[in-house]
């Protein structure tokens, strides 16, 4: 049975740990060994979302099974390590809310660990009066984020020592009127290894 709840300072570094573990094996059938290595630059847990009360933990039976959340802030992914998050607050009648450092143990993929976080992050945005959610989406997130609702906006490379790390920006409207530009685009391409 899965539960969850907010996470806490102190669950840092075993969501740190898990962060880890499925940055490195659920991204191997989608990346080049090269890759998994640089993508640890720009993926990893914020502590912003802990502190801002954005971000849950799930637990199958009491055991770690995957964390996530939602930002209400600019910076669109990246963990404590990264340069350049932009922290400043999004205008929730503007931008879309930010679906941010979803990560499930290998172990429960597959299992409704991703679609539990993706519920609980767009019924707290909605609540907050957001009106749209965005996120980058892996490749290996793909699948879930489609079948949650989120729609291609444009792919992505993020260049990291040589190595392109290939995402997808991607959005949903939660329910409200979405503000012009907040969510559409052209469609996406389809994503390749670079």
């Amino acid at each position: 049975m899965l539960t969850h709840r907010l996470a806490r300072e102190e669950d840092l570094p075993q969501l740190r740990e898990l962060a880890g573990l499925a940055i490195d094996t659920l991204q191997r059938d989608v990346l080049t060994p090269e890759q998994v290595v640089a993508s640890r630059q720009i993926m990893g847990i914020d502590s912003r979302l802990v502190a801002d009360g954005t971000y849950f933990v799930v637990e199958r039976d009491g055991v770690l099974a995957g964390c996530g959340g939602w930002s209400m802030r600019r910076a669109t992914y990246g963990g404590d390590h990264s340069a350049g998050r932009d922290q400043a607050r999004l205008d929730p009648a503007r931008d879309p809310a930010r679906i941010r450092a979803m990560y499930t143990h290998p172990d429960h993929v597959r299992r409704g660990v991703g679609r539990l976080v993706l519920s609980l992050s767009e019924a707290a945005a909605r609540a907050a009066g957001f009106r749209a959610l965005e996120l980058l989406a892996t490749l290996s997130g793909l699948r879930l984020y489609r079948s949650s609702g989120f729609a291609p906006i444009e792919d992505v490379v993020e260049d990291v020592t040589g190595a392109g790390i290939p995402l997808v920006r991607m959005g949903k409207s939660i329910g409200h009127p979405v503000a012009a530009g907040a969510v559409g685009g052209p469609p996406c391409m389809a994503a390749s290894r670079s």
